[in-house]
């Protein structure tokens, strides 16, 4: 028997001798990009979620934790009703299994987009960072973050090498705009893979666990420069002054467009470099080939911002000249 069907063994015992709920179906929902995977359960009460993290690979404290910040903030976030901290599993709300990118298209986005900057504006204006209790998005894990390209996209996937002394200029640029920024609650994956489309109008966030404090224009790229799906740069920029006016009509920054942008652009680079290293060790480390479907978007976005800053000019000419190619 595969250790995958002990654990469902010893959650169904936890759900029915335990809670003494009454099991009438049990589906695999989803997996993701970790060692996390997430059954739906229906019962004579309703369907509830329940998340599998192995005790030995997956934390369950920081999506608890980080789960009360976040609705404390008014984001939907999944109710907690049973905690299972020894064998690593969690009784959560069911939020459906419809997400924004399941029904985005030109006609919903306008107010599916409207719902998640919403939601994002209240997780940077309703979460006291003093007790957040979460950690800082500092140089350590973006210089980490960017190491995961270099490992995994540039080294494993292309077998090729990035020249030293323009690795370390690029990683200076990137985390020198990232560190400048003004500070907030970051979710850390907010995009359209992650965002629930609820019965009531709303919309549900998932997928929080490693929040953090940091560079105030890491979510608002990460949803609209997201890696699943693309839109036209002349409706990103409107997305991106708009949201700009109103962070600086609630004085959370006081800078010029023209700063907020290279930030913007920027940070998105730095997202980017360290998703396409993810989907790049998904393949190779964790047998989820999938996720390599979404490199090219996503290298496109790298290669457009480099080409638009003098300063990244020699990283736009490896990218076109050297990675490209190997692709």
């Amino acid at each position: 028997m595969m250790i995958e069907d002990l654990r469902a063994i010893a959650m169904l015992d936890w759900l029915e001798n335990d809670l003494l709920l009454m099991i009438n179906h049990c589906e695999l929902a989803s997996s993701d990009a970790s060692f996390r995977r997430y059954f739906r359960v229906k019962t004579p009460d309703g369907t509830f979620i329940i998340m599998d993290a192995p005790p030995e690979k997956e934390q369950l404290e920081p999506f608890i934790r980080v789960a009360a910040l976040m609705a404390n903030a008014q984001l939907h976030v999944p109710v907690i009703f049973q905690q299972n901290l020894v064998d690593g599993f969690l009784l959560l709300e069911d939020l459906g299994s419809q997400c924004v990118l399941d029904i985005i298209n030109s006609q919903t986005v306008d107010n599916l987009y409207q719902r998640a900057f919403d939601s994002l504006f209240n997780l940077q204006t309703q979460t006291n960072l003093v007790n957040s209790n979460l950690p800082r998005y500092d140089e350590a894990l973006l210089q980490r973050e960017l190491g995961i390209f270099e490992e995994w996209f540039l080294e494993q996937n292309l077998d090729i090498e990035i020249p030293a002394t323009l690795w370390q200029a690029v990683r200076t640029v990137l985390i020198n705009s990232a560190l400048e920024q003004p500070i907030t609650c970051v979710h850390r994956d907010y995009h359209s893979r992650n965002l629930m489309v609820l019965d009531n109008n709303g919309l549900g966030v998932i997928d929080f666990q490693d929040a953090v404090i940091g560079p105030i224009t890491y979510d608002l790229v990460s949803l609209v420069r997201d890696c699943y799906i693309d839109w036209n740069a002349e409706q990103v920029e409107q997305w991106m002054t708009a949201y700009y006016h109103r962070l600086l009509a609630a004085e959370l920054i006081s800078c010029e467009l023209a700063q907020f942008k290279r930030w913007f652009d920027l940070m998105g680079m730095q997202r980017h470099l360290k998703a396409i290293g993810i989907f790049s060790r998904l393949n190779f480390r964790d047998n989820k080939p999938d996720y390599l479907n979404d490199i090219p978007r996503t290298l496109n976005y790298v290669i457009t911002q480099a080409t638009a800053y003098p300063e990244l000019a020699e990283f736009s000419a490896f990218l076109n000249n050297t990675v490209l190619p190997a692709l």
